[in-house]
């Protein structure tokens, strides 16, 4: 069913089914109501209503692009003209012409730039980027306090535009993963210095149908079908889930991910409850304290508050000097396989279990790629998810999300659920234009959305999947649907890329070399091109091979095919959901 078009956008002829998210919505109709607010305070005639602001965002879940959407629209509202876009839509020339920047970048991985906002990061850290004398900026980063490299891409913009002389209107924030409450703040700030003299509140929230799911506020959504994927073969276990959307007013766009609150698990609770010495009964604020070990905190991974404490007070020589050793590979090396339980033990470490509440980081949820499109699956959204499972001594550890869905959630059981919605990486809105898809392992979950989308639009640009894993016998994952669509020529093409299968290991890198020609064919014919999976390695390899197959089939030099992929990038026809 088509939400209704506000009718700020429908005057413009923007048809109803256009492809925004109701984020984009809200934002449009914000930007369009700021702006119809300064032509009207701009009384006397010849009054000067507010200049623009320049909203800027790099976003590798959603959430910069929810901060920057909904400070754009308060700034519209208080009548100052703004709208979100992608770092990577700014050249050099647009950013020298900006006299008032605000900026809301996330970091993802180690340290790294989203990947739209990657172009932007080479822009002003070359020779030839521009001087901003005149630019007045405000920066807010997101990251993760996990990571060594916390809030760094952000850190980097805030840093660089300073040094190309530009002004900071206001000190960087940088945020944690539970950033509502910071960038609230931050809306203020940002208003009170760019909107300055706006009297207009921060703009209203849409009237909807039901309440707003959040992480705050997740929907207990069912869990109605799971089966594991992978067979009795494999060295992985991969499950396929189905949450029903019953009445909760959620839509999706297929592209999107589905974030989902786990709990810990009991076991490992219990013991921790017995290393501390602690009474599960016991109250620890205001709940008690096996509730909050169970719900309310991280006990797999330690932060990085426990980990300072127990390089400074653990009676382990061997692991404080690993903690305190330089080489951060020695660190996470060290890390690598132990978890909470693990180095409590080692350091031989006691305190009250207030002391141990206050060193562990909030129980975060976990995002998942929908792998359903909401044309075939309208009711129930699908997820692809492999099962985290390690050893840590003597001891079997999982994946905190993974495991309490394989393991502890058995159909019929609820889990709080809440849609993060990626408007950055959906299959191309013209029918006819071709597709080309890498994800190996769980990074086929959106093509397979895409593919479901693509049959029931009747779509008839041609799709291209790469998909691989370790064993066609055991890990060809939903391989009864893909050569389905193989043979009905939904999929012009299947190529597959099982690296145990034969001495030497093929993958789906080696795959696009091979058919190297053909991949430089279709994007000169207007092709986008997809990856999704892991971004350690995956997303590096396939990128180094896109870079030689540009360069071999199109006659380039390595400058030419960087400058070659960094159009796709622009243009939108090169996306990346990598994790």
């Amino acid at each position: 069913m088509t939400a209704q078009l506000p009718e700020d956008l429908q005057a413009l002829g923007i048809s109803a089914d256009a492809p925004f998210t109701p984020e984009q919505r809200i934002w449009l109709s914000g930007y369009l109501a700021g702006a119809r607010t300064a032509v009207t305070r701009a009384e006397p005639a010849g009054a000067t209503a507010h200049p623009p602001v320049h909203v800027l965002y790099g976003t590798e879940t959603g959430n910069a692009e929810l901060v920057a959407g909904t400070v754009a629209s308060r700034l519209s509202a208080a009548g100052a003209p703004a709208e979100p876009v992608e770092l990577d839509q700014v050249d050099a020339a647009a950013l020298a012409a900006m006299d008032r920047v605000v900026i809301v970048c996330s970091t993802y991985g180690d340290g790294e730039m989203p990947d739209d906002a990657d172009l932007f990061r080479q822009l002003i850290e070359s020779a030839d980027a521009p001087r901003l004398e005149s630019t007045t900026y405000a920066v807010c980063a997101l990251g993760d306090t996990a990571y060594d490299d916390f809030c760094a891409a952000g850190k980097l913009i805030d840093a660089r535009l300073a040094e190309l002389g530009a002004s900071r209107a206001l000190d960087r924030v940088d945020c944690d993963v539970m950033w509502e409450d910071q960038a609230e703040q931050w809306y203020g700030r940002v208003l009170a210095t760019f909107a300055a003299g706006g009297t207009a509140p921060p703009a209203p929230a849409p009237v909807a149908a039901g309440p707003r799911w959040d992480r705050r506020n997740p929907f207990p959504a069912v869990l109605a079908h799971s089966v594991r994927l992978s067979g009795p073969g494999s060295d992985k276990d991969i499950r396929h889930h189905e949450f029903a959307l019953a009445d909760s007013g959620i839509g999706y766009a297929a592209g999107d991910a589905l974030g989902v609150l786990p709990c810990n698990d009991p076991a490992l609770v219990d013991a921790l409850l017995e290393q501390l010495g602690a009474d599960g009964d016991a109250p620890a604020g205001d709940r008690p304290l096996r509730e909050a070990l169970t719900y309310a905190h991280e006990i797999v991974t330690p932060s990085r508050d426990l980990l300072a404490v127990l390089a400074e007070r653990g009676s382990d020589d061997e692991l404080r000097a690993a903690l305190a050793h330089p080489d951060k590979a020695a660190r996470e090396a060290y890390l690598w396989d132990r978890d909470l339980l693990d180095l409590l033990r080692t350091a031989r470490f006691r305190c009250d279990a207030d002391e141990l509440l206050g060193l562990l980081r909030p129980l975060q949820h976990r995002a998942y790629s929908i792998s359903s499109s909401p044309l075939a699956a309208p009711d129930r959204i699908h997820l692809t998810v492999a099962s985290v499972r390690y050893r840590c001594g003597d001891r079997a550890v999982g994946g905190v999300c993974s495991t309490h869905l394989a393991d502890r959630l058995a159909v019929g059981d609820t889990a709080g659920v809440f849609l993060q919605p990626n408007s950055t990486f959906r299959p191309p809105s013209d029918d006819a234009v071709d597709m080309i898809m890498i994800g190996p392992g769980t990074g086929i979950a959106p093509f397979r959305a895409f593919l479901q989308e693509r049959a029931a639009r009747g779509a008839t640009g041609r799709n291209w999947l790469l998909f691989g894993d370790r064993h066609r016998e055991h890990d060809f994952l939903y391989g009864s649907e893909l050569t389905g669509w193989a043979e009905s020529g939904l999929l012009t093409h299947l190529d597959l890329a099982f690296s145990r299968d034969q001495a030497a290991k093929i993958y789906v890198q080696d795959r696009m070399r091979e058919h190297g020609d053909r991949l430089y064919a279709w994007l000169a014919d207007g092709a986008h091109l997809y990856v999704c999976g892991d971004a350690s390695r995956m997303a590096r390899d396939v990128d180094a091979a896109l870079h030689a197959v540009v360069a071999e089939h199109g006659g380039l030099d390595v400058d030419g095919a960087e400058a070659v992929v960094a159009d796709l990038k622009r243009a939108k026809r090169y996306l990346r959901d990598v994790y």
